[in-house]
């Protein structure tokens, strides 16, 4: 039995990497192209677990010094890469994300970090800051999928974290999530299957 993630109050996400945010809230329409001056926090990468009322698989951003968690809806695929390179569980062969990995590697050139850096119509959009100055334009899942993969650290636009930070506040909500981070260390990739 998996511990239940912390309660989430945006309406439940029906879309590959989206989530919907709290009534009322909007964030501005991304147009791309995101500069350096945009507020970002550092998050940390609680992991991936499967909501049980609805199946739906998300991945869970923690930031520290609001107290807020943003749930971002992904595939079966993508929850897989990411358990897995967070439980240190090696592949027969490289997944996608392995393979971006490598492929930075062979060209010298380092993933800086991942930014979350806009929710557009309930659409999380990343981009991948590379050590050459290049930006790339990436879904939020493949973003934190080869962020673990490297070590690069993960940060999320401010007003994302506003926007559709859910809180956790009290005690009983901290200790779900400390009950979170012991599963994940206990994670195999069958618990997240992928019909074909």
């Amino acid at each position: 039995t998996r511990p239940a993630a912390p309660p989430a109050t945006p309406s439940a996400c029906r879309a590959h990497a989206r989530c919907a945010p709290p009534a009322g809230c909007r964030a501005e329409s991304y147009g791309g192209g995101v500069s350096d001056d945009v507020p970002m926090v550092p998050v940390e990468v609680l992991g991936v677990r499967q909501q049980q009322r609805d199946q739906e698989i998300v991945v869970l951003l923690l930031d520290d010094a609001s107290e807020l968690v943003v749930p971002i809806v992904i595939g079966p695929r993508e929850a897989s890469a990411i358990a897995m390179a967070q439980a240190g569980l090696p592949t027969p062969r490289p997944m996608t994300h392995d393979l971006l990995r490598d492929l930075l590697d062979a060209v010298g050139v380092r993933l800086e970090r991942a930014e979350i850096v806009a929710l557009d119509g309930g659409i999380f959009f990343a981009e991948l800051v590379l050590s050459n100055g290049v930006r790339l334009d990436s879904r939020a899942s493949d973003a934190i999928a080869v962020a673990v993969r490297t070590g690069s650290p993960v940060l999320c636009s401010a007003e994302v974290v506003a926007t559709a930070g859910v809180e956790v506040v009290d005690v009983a909500q901290q200790e779900e999530v400390e009950k979170f981070r012991d599963f994940l260390d206990h994670v195999q990739p069958e618990d997240f299957s992928v019909d074909e």
